[in-house]
Order: structure tokens, then C-alpha cells, then sequence
């Protein structure tokens, strides 16, 4: 299945990526464009929209796009709660402070984003992080932290 978001990826544009082939669309392919092509290349190619303005996989109701494709595909597992919430914070600049984790997921995005300015090498170096990352938020919840 074809994703299509905008393109120069941050943390949101990297988490949902990582978060649909781990828990999703495995085989998923994803298309990065200008903000104004998202409408048009969905209906060309089919793609899913997502983190765009306007889009049902985006911001709503103070949720970001990893929040809101977590409560569409239903997915309940802890340890990727948990991530959620870090996700949250370092994407919505009011809520930076909101977890002791987030500026330095944002710090990583930032410079992942100066090293490989290619969105889809971008994901390919980052979904690393994102791995280690859930590891330690599983391990935080089987803790009971």
C-alpha cells in the first residue's frame, strides 16, 4: 500500500512511517511531497494521507498523527502507548516539557534531518532509533515505570 505525507520529515514524518511497517503495512511505500501535491498524488496514486493538514491520519483534537493512526488501527500495546506519548511531546512544540524524553527525540530528528536530507534515507537511518526507542519504552512498562 502507498502512505503519502509531506516531504523534509521531522519527528511526526518519521514516527508514523516507523509505525505503520512495524505494526501496519509492513510492504508500505511511502511518497513524500510538497504540502500542496498531497491531495492531488493521493487520488492519482492511491496513497494514504498522512500528517497533513486536513487529513484524517493528522492533528485532531490534540492528538498528532502517530497518536491518531494508533486510535484508526486500534493498536493497544503499552510499550507503544508509552512511545506515543514521548512521539506527542517532542512534535507539539507547546508540549515539548510534557516528557522528560522528547527534546532529545527532537534534537535527533533535527540532526538525522542535516545528515540525510533525502526523506527516504532519512526513515531508513531512523527507524533504527525508533526501534531502540520502543525496546526501552516495552522494557519501561514491563517495569512498571
Amino acid at each position: 500500500m502507498k502512505w503519502v505525507t509531506r516531504s523534509h520529515v521531522h519527528v511526526d514524518r518519521v514516527a508514523s512511517p516507523w509505525l505503520i511497517r512495524r505494526f501496519i503495512d509492513s510492504d508500505a511505500e511511502f511518497l513524500f511531497v510538497p504540502k500542496s501535491e498531497i491531495d492531488r498524488v493521493a487520488k492519482e496514486t492511491g496513497a494514504i494521507p498522512f500528517d497533513a493538514p486536513g487529513v484524517e491520519l493528522g492533528h485532531h483534537e490534540g492528538r498528532c498523527s502517530f497518536e491518531s493512526i494508533i486510535l484508526k488501527y486500534d493498536l493497544k500495546e503499552p510499550g507503544l502507548l508509552r512511545l506515543a506519548k514521548i512521539i506527542h511531546a517532542a512534535d507539539v512544540a507547546e508540549d515539548i516539557d510534557t516528557d522528560p524524553m522528547a527534546r532529545g527525540v527532537e534534537a535527533i530528528a533535527r540532526g538525522y534531518s542535516l545528515r540525510f536530507p533525502d526523506d527516504l534515507e532519512n526513515l531508513e537511518h531512523q527507524f533504527e532509533v525508533y526501534d531502540g526507542l520502543y525496546a526501552l519504552c516495552r522494557l519501561e512498562v514491563a517495569k512498571g515505570k
